[in-house]
């Protein structure tokens, strides 16, 4: 009779997850760090990114969701993993050996901040740091850092938060992760008064002092998506002085956007009924920005309202 082999495990007792990794392709980086010096911030910063970012995770679990993500759509995971993992952190560094054995590189960012800047930061949000138990804020950071301290020596790359506010911090992250800034989506969308304004609307501009082609029987079963109507509006007086002027203010306010973490911003330009003269306007406004390097959508929420 053979006899059976026990399970690896890991140094809690958990078995090792027998895996095959041929063939993944995975961009892993693992967030951990000190609580309070910023971790939420940066994960929500990689997943602006286009990141898969899973929070608190058990260390124990990620050799698993590596190769399911790097079999799949997205090939690039974040894992933010903690002390909130309480008896399951004991086994990070077994994980990142494990994922190295196996051929996976990782990316071990550690988030930190002073002693100070952490109370201070605990202190606000009026929340107990989680290894506080019955004792100080300070305290419990000061048994966290002993629980880091190996994690934090093998880190890819360690940052100093205590200085940084949330928008520098994502641009860090930004620059960690590789990538450039993310494009700020702009959308330019058409509509008409009588069916009220868009809600999600951060501009509206009224377009109704431009000549109608509604009144000219030729042009009111057509759209501003039409040459002749597009003609028509363009032509009429201030037209296209007014794209013009309004694009030169909306980029003194778009370049400005990405630095108070905006990722989108919506343009409404209305007209009465939302058909001839708000996309005519729309369509042209688009385009100019899009010339002068915004990312663009345009959209006509009324045109077919009769």
């Amino acid at each position: 009779m053979m006899e059976e082999v026990p399970p690896v495990t890991y140094p809690s007792g958990i078995p090792r997850p027998e895996l095959d990794m041929t063939g993944v392709d995975a961009e892993v980086m693992v967030l951990t760090g000190m609580s309070g010096a910023g971790r939420t911030r940066a994960a929500a910063a990689l997943a602006d990114l286009g990141w898969y970012v899973v929070d608190n995770l058990p260390p124990q679990l990620l050799a698993g969701l590596v190769e399911m993500i790097g079999r799949g759509p997205h090939r690039r995971l974040a894992a933010v993993v903690d002390v909130r993992g309480g008896s399951f952190f004991q086994d990070v560094e077994a994980v990142l050996d494990d994922l190295e054995t196996r051929g996976i590189a990782v990316r071990t960012v550690f988030l930190d901040a002073s002693d100070a800047t952490l109370v201070r930061r605990f202190e606000e949000a009026r929340r107990p740091h989680p290894l506080q138990g019955d004792g100080t804020i300070v305290e419990g950071i000061a048994r966290e850092r002993d629980a880091l301290a190996a994690v934090r020596e093998r880190a890819t790359e360690v940052v100093d938060t205590s200085r940084l506010n949330v928008h520098q911090l994502r641009d860090t992250m930004t620059e960690i992760a590789g990538e450039g800034e993310p494009t700020l989506q702009v959308n330019v969308q058409s509509f008409g008064f009588k069916n009220g304004a868009p809600h999600d609307a951060d501009f509206i501009a009224d377009v109704r002092f431009l000549q109608n082609p509604h009144w000219e029987p030729a042009l009111r079963p057509l759209t501003g998506l039409d040459a002749p109507v597009r003609d028509y509006v363009l032509a009429s007086d201030g037209a296209r002085e007014f794209v013009s002027g309004y694009a030169d203010v909306m980029g003194l306010v778009l370049d400005r956007y990405r630095a108070h973490d905006k990722h989108s911003v919506t343009i409404a330009v209305g007209c009465t009924g939302g058909k001839h003269r708000s996309v005519a306007i729309a369509t042209e406004l688009g385009r100019v920005l899009t010339d002068r390097g915004y990312q663009v959508r345009v959209t006509h929420r009324d045109r077919e309202v009769r």
